[in-house]
């Protein structure tokens, strides 16, 4: 085997085993998982009212989006599940965002 093809070769292996620890997430779901997570958080940056002091975390497994972490309101808590549900390739939201009580 060439030099070429075994760097080719750890190349493909150091990719797939990188993504397949992450248990998380399939082989074939983490580029996508972090894809819509990242489409996601561009959602929320467009709409000042879910922003600090409100603090929402966001993560993708397997197509479907968790949504954790606190808002003022629940009309905010609504308006974010159903702006990660319009980020592509979202099969659903698991949306778990709390009130914060003042």
């Amino acid at each position: 085997m060439g030099k070429a093809c075994r760097i080719i070769l750890l190349a493909g292996v150091t990719a797939l085993f990188g993504c397949a620890s992450d248990r998380e997430c399939g082989v074939a779901n983490c580029a996508g998982d972090a894809q819509m997570t990242a489409q996601v958080h561009a959602l929320f940056d467009q709409h000042p009212a879910l922003q600090p002091p409100n603090l929402i975390y966001v993560k993708t497994i397997n197509g479907v989006v968790y949504l954790t972490g606190q808002v003022n309101t629940d009309l905010e808590r609504e308006n974010a599940g159903s702006l990660a549900l319009q980020a592509s390739g979202a099969a659903r939201v698991v949306n778990s965002i709390a009130l914060t009580y003042p």
